[in-house]
């Protein structure tokens, strides 16, 4: 790991800091905030997908090309980034391209998080979500390390094959259905035998689903709630609002690609409980991976008839979710505006700047 001291000496040859950002994922609502805040911008683009950042020609200063995003862990794009005083904004592309590897131990620049919690989304870690949310007490589906023991419908989340970022979703609710379901996606390419050595199988809970998004850092004061959103996925919407006949006719195999975001809000007298969640959540990170949460994270939730609210999955960095810039409440309720993800972070390091404690934010 990359030690903070050094990172610190970084940071102290810094003038104005300037936002940086991969160009994927969620690249343009970080600019976005930046420039609210007054912040200039530099996005690193792979050859081929820089068009958006073009496009908007507003929101970066600055568009480094790459032939390839891991070329934003070579020392040329490393020491440009330092001379442009860059502070990076990681996001899920930006794990996923350069690896926790060399986001944790080769990428000498300064993140605004905490490097050393990435790696707790990954279900394979030892410390991960499930743990996390465990020692936090909150409630998540139940786990079937064993396919045998399948005895009511579950989901199967599995890495898919080809496309390194995403996961393989499907439902079963046996093991008989589970053997079926898993031959034919190897069969398919979709999936391999190896990676269904570390899927997991969890409780398919019924109920609506939330992504409750928040924010935290050691200067705040206190845990931000955003606000929500929930997640429109290919080739399940919209499909299922086709009629049942139809859908068992076409006989199709839903992938739960996410292609977009829709906003939500929730009843008031569940606030608390959402409030409270968050709250405990960010208690445990800071104890298992000091400093602990260092930016905004997501717990993504199903709320049931009961109305518990149980947590499927967590995103501990920027989640993609750009919608919350404009139909947020709750940013409104506290702050006056309505803002999305991208500001508070901006926010966060204007802060940090002007009370002379980037140190506490950046690792």
């Amino acid at each position: 790991m990359i030690k903070k001291a050094e990172i610190q000496k970084i940071v102290s040859k810094y003038s104005e800091p300037t936002i940086g950002v991969l160009g994927s994922h969620s690249a343009l609502e970080v600019m976005d905030g930046a420039k609210d805040e007054n912040f200039k911008t530099i996005v690193v683009c792979q050859r081929g997908r820089e068009v958006p950042y073009r496009r908007f020609s507003r929101l970066a200063d600055e568009i480094i090309i790459v032939n390839k995003f891991q070329e934003m862990l070579s020392p040329k794009i490393q020491a440009r980034l330092r001379d442009s005083s860059t502070i990076v904004v990681p996001h899920r592309a930006l794990t996923a391209y350069l690896g926790y590897e060399g986001v944790e131990n080769k990428f000498k620049v300064p993140l605004f998080g905490n490097r050393a919690l990435f790696q707790a989304e990954e279900r394979a870690n030892k410390k991960n979500q499930y743990y996390l949310l465990q020692k936090s007490k909150i409630r998540f589906p139940r786990l079937f390390k064993d396919p045998r023991d399948i005895d009511r419908p579950v989901i199967v989340k599995v890495q898919e094959k080809k496309r390194k970022l995403e996961r393989a979703f499907f439902n079963v609710s046996s093991y008989a259905e589970y053997k079926d379901k898993t031959e034919t996606k190897i069969r398919q390419g979709l999936i391999s035998r190896d990676a269904l050595k570390t899927a997991s199988i969890e409780e398919f809970v019924i109920g609506t689903y939330f992504n409750f998004n928040y924010f935290h850092t050691p200067i705040s004061d206190e845990v931000d709630f955003l606000g929500i959103e929930r997640r429109l996925q290919t080739n399940l919407h919209d499909f299922v609002s086709l009629p049942a006949k139809q859908q068992l006719e076409m006989n199709i195999e839903l992938q739960n690609i996410e292609v977009g975001h829709t906003p939500a809000s929730i009843r008031e007298s569940l606030l608390e409980k959402v409030i409270d969640i968050g709250d405990k959540f960010v208690n445990t990170v800071r104890k298992e991976y000091a400093p602990g949460i260092i930016g905004p994270f997501s717990l993504q939730s199903v709320i049931t008839r009961d109305l518990d609210i149980v947590v499927y999955d967590v995103s501990l960095r920027v989640p993609g979710n750009p919608i919350l810039a404009t139909t947020s409440p709750y940013t409104k309720y506290k702050y006056g505006e309505t803002f999305g993800v991208g500001r508070r972070i901006a926010m966060e390091i204007r802060k940090a700047q002007q009370e002379g404690k980037l140190d506490q934010v950046l690792t």
